[in-house]
């Protein structure tokens, strides 16, 4: 969905996902520290008098942002707001509805308030940037839900193309010609890992997957 425009300036993007749990659990999920640190960035809540209000996403060293929460109205609906320098400020709102049957919507409303034009690419990349994540969150909820989670990143260098890089990581790992619910299983040599893909996007500038594992390295 494009950018929304209304009269008043206010300019907003909406996101909307299906995801597996009660609404508590969900909320656990989407309105915690831990939670929260289990599918996107590590993250902690500063309350005040026994009520949140605000909290600190550590997107690495220099990196930690800080947001007010303007709303708290648990399980369902929660909202935020921060600034940055040179740019209105950007407000989230998060609402939960449970659909029944162990099913949510995650609804993730996000928006400014400006008088032209120059910052909806800002709403629609925070829009894109998020996808990954929420990807995460579905895996979450569905295998681990009320599990915590490390954050974990490896680099290494490559002489070569992004293209030829990424043939040569998949093969190793044993996802060569990657299809959406294919069992991983590696070479000799490389790390034990061993799941179900769960979820593929494939960019010129960018390839993510994710895949699903039970505890205790058997596979699912």
């Amino acid at each position: 969905m494009s950018t929304k425009k209304e009269a008043n300036g206010r300019r907003s993007v909406q996101i909307e996902f299906e995801v597996h749990g009660t609404p508590e659990e969900v909320w656990k999920a989407i309105a915690t520290g831990p939670g929260i640190s289990s599918w996107f960035v590590p993250t902690e809540f500063e309350e005040r008098d026994g009520k949140p209000v605000s909290m600190k996403l550590n997107f690495g060293p220099g990196m930690e942002i800080r947001t007010d929460l303007t709303a708290w109205e648990p399980p369902m609906m929660f909202a935020t707001e921060a600034g940055h320098p040179g740019s209105p400020p950007i407000a989230n709102e998060w609402i939960v509805e449970a659909r029944g049957e162990g099913v949510c919507v995650i609804r993730i409303v996000q928006s400014l308030f400006a008088s032209t034009d120059d910052w909806d690419d800002q709403l629609e990349s925070a829009k894109t940037g998020l996808a990954s994540f929420l990807s995460i969150l579905q895996i979450y909820l569905k295998h681990f839900r009320g599990q915590n989670s490390t954050v974990m990143k490896w680099m290494a260098p490559f002489a070569g193309t992004d293209a030829k890089a990424w043939e040569t990581l998949t093969m190793a790992l044993g996802l060569k010609d990657l299809v959406v619910g294919r069992r991983m299983s590696p070479t000799a040599g490389v790390p034990s890992l061993r799941g179900v893909v769960e979820y593929l996007t494939l960019k010129t500038s960018a390839r993510h997957t994710a895949y699903s594992r039970k505890p205790g390295n058997a596979p699912i």
